[in-house]
């Protein structure tokens, strides 16, 4: 595994780098996805020895971080949008760039299916059905790693409220601690409602006492637009937070 590790690292910075543009919006975002791709592959090795993975596993969630994104340079250059629904699936494209990666055969077949399926769901509503215990856990660590980075990424983009409310159904979902559909956002505040659902998708605690301890939620929730439903949904929030939190073994 180490072999491979240190190949597509190296693959993958000369890929990155491939997309490198003289437009400035174009390079914005293909920079923006390079730094997520380095802190989300940092994040996910740092994860897998929290849960205390062998060495080999630790590095095939290390490789997962660093390939979970890799769709999402051919999707910014060809329709200049990280929106899927407007686009292509991003996990679905890096699948098929990944099958086909001069060092994907070097894996195992376990190993194959293990990355496949972890990048395949890192950013689905759900996971799918999972074939054992061992695909499901790759997958919750490599979204728990995405998720949080995905916060830092969009931290600037979650300020004060503009007072302009919530899409239909939106709060409603947040009070019932359940995901919404986000084709459906309409306002800024409905955007940080999702981002504050997120929160019930997270997975481990170490990535939850990461998120409280940078800020992350009581930012968003401090820049809501303040309602007495609201004050609801945040209250059955901190409580799942405080669960979560609980579970901490550090």
């Amino acid at each position: 595994m180490q072999e491979v590790l240190k190949t597509a690292h190296e693959w993958m910075a000369d890929y990155m780098k491939s997309f490198y543009h003289e437009d400035k919006n174009i390079m914005h975002g293909i920079r923006m996805k390079e730094i997520h791709t380095g802190y989300v592959t940092d994040i996910a090795r740092d994860l897998a020895k929290y849960l205390k993975l062998d060495e080999h596993d630790v590095q095939l969630a290390e490789l997962m971080g660093l390939l979970h994104d890799v769709g999402r340079f051919h999707q910014w250059t060809i329709y200049q949008t990280f929106n899927d629904a407007d686009s292509e699936d991003h996990a679905d494209l890096g699948v098929k760039v990944i099958v086909d990666l001069p060092f994907y055969d070097m894996l195992n077949d376990e190993e194959k299916e293990y990355l496949l399926f972890a990048i395949k769901n890192h950013n689905k509503k759900e996971i799918a059905p999972a074939p054992s215990e061992k695909h499901l856990m790759f997958a919750k660590l490599l979204r728990d790693a995405d998720k949080l980075d995905i916060y830092r990424v969009l931290e600037p983009y979650l300020g004060p409220t503009d007072n302009k409310g919530f899409a239909p159904g939106f709060v409603e979902k947040f009070v019932a601690g359940e995901q919404v559909d986000y084709t459906k956002m309409q306002t800024q505040d409905d955007r940080k409602l999702v981002r504050l659902m997120w929160v019930y998708d997270i997975n481990y605690s170490w990535t939850m006492k990461r998120l409280m301890e940078r800020g992350y939620i009581d930012k968003i929730i401090n820049n809501l637009m303040d309602t007495p439903e609201v004050r609801k949904g945040v209250e059955r929030l901190r409580k799942h937070v405080d669960k979560l939190l609980a579970m901490d073994t550090e």
